[in-house]
């Protein structure tokens, strides 16, 4: 049976062509590569070309800027950066950083036991209606990671959104509510992300069209603006959900929309005299996460954005549920210009959404899944490269380095979750039931794992310990620290309910919630009780 993440149906879709006349249109070109973990150009691996490859892209911009300058040849093994925040410990987003590659501070429980669940009894639920019509959903999706911030008084928080239409805020070490929920009017869905500089704003989509920036300094959280994905942009696609994280760089915000469009924000944050937080956003561009050729390669149009976009050297990247995976150089934008323009361009026939990770080399990981939405999509692509893909940006003619195809080629097949890099080892969960480890330079095949299915849960690695949350409930802990040798199972927890979501690990402490209703707080028994004396209990005060 399959199992559908929440997703509205289809719009009726307004013509592109009145988009496209204010659009440039640049060249470029990609070459498909065959399936399997074969390397590209670089060990002189012939390429085949693709009747698919696109031969032409648009760029709404009128004066294109200067490309990005080429970075220097990578090293064969690539190290992951820290958190996005520096100011101040936590995770503030989907996957820590702007390269969707830092997974949190270890410890890593060794004899964990559930300490809370909130809520205590009945579970997060509220009826939605999506393509199969209306129902109940319960607890927490795809992606679902929550944030974690450590306030300076000691005290941690986690802040989620869940399927009862509202974001929760509570004490990592009892589970009770922090402040008030935020309430939205439908699911909240994906990841929130928690300003990384320290100003108490959050900001957070909703399944209601709204994506939110609010205050957290106030008796309650407060909406100080939003985006309604109806009508922000003159072209909305498939839906109006936000499942992504935002990523702040700077004063700007960065955010895709499943209505297939690319917001760059100006924050303008600051105080007022009263010492509450203020914005004044103002939206300085929208870019199409579709073009014409894509559109034409895949006979439909559900190219929503559901990733959380990834940022290196000035270039924002992403991809869509029509598997395109762009580049956009905004550097022009993040120093208050007019400028932007797409530098990178590559198709890989499906959907795409997972978010792109990228390693501190500048490589691009990027992981497909075949689409249920629509059964009649055309495979050629998907049988000319595999669903996970390592790329290299700074060969836009011949990006694929190598490609190995994990899950199946049947509706739901494949990869949902994010891959996750350690020690020179890409980690991935495929949907059919498993986790796979593959080389990152060489992309060959480690060793695989079989676990219940369906596994959406992106896979965390913190201090050589695997997390990887599956279809029956069950949160598994393996001994990855030997690099190549199939993983020791170290322990494994039963929560109940499919766990779709991404957990969340901080010195000790792991917080993830399930489909069955309930968030959970996880730690050995001798962390609980330093946490319990530490004061870290306590309600927290006012801070990010």
């Amino acid at each position: 049976m399959i199992r559908r993440r929440g997703r509205h149906a289809a719009r009726a879709r307004v013509p592109f062509g009145p988009v496209l006349v204010v659009l440039a249109v640049a060249t470029t070109s990609v070459v498909a590569w065959r399936l399997g973990a074969l390397p590209g150009g670089r060990s002189g691996e012939a390429a085949p070309s693709s009747s698919s490859s696109p031969t032409s892209v648009p760029s709404p911009s009128p004066t294109p800027s200067p490309p990005s300058p080429t970075p220097s040849p990578p090293s064969p093994t690539a190290a992951t950066p820290g958190p996005i925040n520096t100011s101040f410990p936590g995770l503030t987003t989907f996957r820590g950083n702007a390269s969707r590659s830092y997974y949190g501070e270890g410890p890593v429980p060794a004899h964990p036991e559930i300490v809370w669940r909130y809520p205590t009894s009945g579970g997060l639920c509220m009826q939605s209606s999506d393509q199969d019509g209306v129902r109940t959903w319960c607890g927490t999706g795809w992606t679902g990671q929550p944030n974690v911030i450590e306030h300076p008084d000691g005290t941690i928080e986690v802040r989620i959104g869940a399927y009862d239409g509202h974001y929760h805020f509570l004490n990592g070490v009892t589970g009770e509510p922090t402040r008030p929920d935020l309430v939205t009017g439908d699911l909240a869905k994906g990841s929130a992300t928690s300003d990384p500089d320290g100003y108490p704003l959050y900001y957070a989509g909703s399944r209601d069209n709204l994506f939110r920036i609010v205050a957290l300094d106030r008796p309650q959280p407060t909406v100080l603006w939003s985006i309604d994905a109806t009508t922000s942009v003159p072209d909305p696609m498939w839906n109006n959900d936000w499942d992504g994280a935002a990523l702040v760089v700077g004063d700007y915000l960065l955010e895709g929309g499943e209505n297939s469009w690319l917001y760059v924000v100006r924050l303008h944050r600051g105080y007022d005299a009263a010492g509450k937080v203020t914005v004044h956003p103002r939206i300085v561009a929208t870019i199409p996460g579709w073009d014409d050729r894509l559109l034409s390669d895949l006979g439909d149009t559900d190219v929503s954005i559901e990733n959380s976009v990834a940022f290196r050297g000035g270039v924002v990247y992403f991809a869509n549920s029509g598997g395109l995976v762009q580049g956009w150089d905004i550097s022009s934008l993040l120093r208050g210009g007019t400028q932007y323009r797409r530098v990178f361009r590559f198709w890989d026939g499906d959907e795409t959404d997972a978010s792109i990770v990228i390693d501190d080399q500048g490589y691009l990981y990027a992981a497909r899944h075949r689409t249920t939405n629509v059964p009649s999509r055309p495979m050629t692509r998907e049988h000319e490269v595999g669903d996970l893909i390592k790329l290299d940006p700074r060969d836009p003619k011949h990006p694929v380095v190598w490609s190995v195809q994990l899950g199946g080629f049947e509706p739901d097949g494949g990869l949902l979750g994010t891959p996750a890099l350690f020690d020179g080892v890409v980690y991935a969960t495929y949907t059919e039931g498993g986790v796979a480890a593959v080389d990152a330079t060489t992309g060959r095949l480690l060793w695989r794992r079989a676990l219940p299915g369906p596994t959406w849960s992106s896979p965390v690695v913190v201090d050589g310990r695997l997390l990887v949350g599956d279809g029956a409930g069950y949160l598994s802990c393996f001994d990855v620290s030997h690099r190549g040798r199939p993983p020791r199972l170290l322990w494994r927890l039963q929560l109940g309910g499919t766990i779709e979501s991404t957990p969340a690990v901080w010195r000790g402490w792991i917080f993830v919630g399930t489909r069955a209703g309930g968030i959970y707080g996880i730690a050995d028994p001798r962390t609980v009780a330093r946490a319990t004396r530490g004061g870290s209990a306590t309600t927290p005060r006012p801070s990010p």
